[in-house]
C-alpha cells in the first residue's frame, strides 16, 4: 500500500467547507441545481496530486455529501508554475501583506481574505483548527476496489483527468475505518 498524507485531508476539507458554504447537499442538488457536476482543476503535485489515493477517496466522500460529481482536471506535471490565476493572487497577497508582521493565524488569513487585484479577483480564505490523522493507508486492495465503485477515467490523459462520484455513506470507502 501507499501512505497518503494528511494534507490530501486538509485539501479535501476546503472543497467540502466550499460546498457546505454554498448551501450544496445531496439534498440540494437534487431540487436546486439542475446539473450536478463539479469541476475542479488542480495542479499534479502536493496535497491533490493526481496519483495521491486519501485526495480522491477524500473527494468521494464530498460526493457522497453533495450529490455531485467531481471532475478532476489535473495540470500535467511540472505546469503548475503556469498557473496564470494562482500567480495574479499570490502577487497580490504578497504586495498586501508587505511589511505587515505575520504573528497570527488569524493576521494571515485576515490579510490573504481582504487581497484583491486590479481586475477584481477576491481571495475566500478561512482558519482550518481540523486536528488530521497522518500517515493514513490506503491498501492496493482498497483502491482497486474504491476505483471501481467511484473513479471514472477520462480517455484522454485518464491519470490526470477523471470523475469521482459518491453512493451512500455505508458503502463509501472510508480510509480512516480498520477493516
Amino acid at each position: 500500500g501507499r501512505s497518503g498524507m494528511a494534507t490530501s485531508c486538509i485539501a479535501a476539507t476546503g472543497a467540502i467547507r466550499e460546498a457546505r458554504t454554498a448551501g450544496i447537499t445531496a439534498a440540494t442538488t437534487v431540487t436546486r441545481i439542475p446539473i450536478v457536476n463539479e469541476l475542479i482543476t488542480a495542479d499534479s503535485g502536493g496535497s491533490n496530486g493526481s496519483r495521491l489515493r486519501l485526495w480522491k477517496t477524500q473527494l468521494a466522500e464530498l460526493a457522497t455529501e453533495t450529490g455531485l460529481r467531481i471532475t478532476v482536471c489535473h495540470l500535467p506535471p511540472g505546469t503548475s508554475k503556469w498557473n496564470k490565476i494562482e500567480h495574479r493572487m499570490f502577487s497580490a497577497i504578497t504586495l498586501n501583506w508587505r511589511g505587515r508582521p505575520l504573528e497570527t493565524h488569524e493576521v494571515v488569513v485576515e490579510t490573504i481574505a481582504a487581497t484583491t487585484t486590479k481586475t477584481g479577483l477576491s481571495i475566500q480564505a478561512a482558519l482550518d483548527t481540523n486536528t488530521y490523522q497522518k500517515g493514513i493507508r490506503i491498501t492496493d486492495k482498497a483502491m482497486k476496489a474504491f476505483e471501481a465503485a467511484h473513479l471514472q477515467r477520462h480517455t484522454f490523459h485518464g491519470n490526470w483527468n477523471y470523475t469521482v462520484t459518491g453512493t451512500p455513506a455505508d458503502n463509501t470507502t472510508h480510509p480512516n475505518r480498520q477493516e
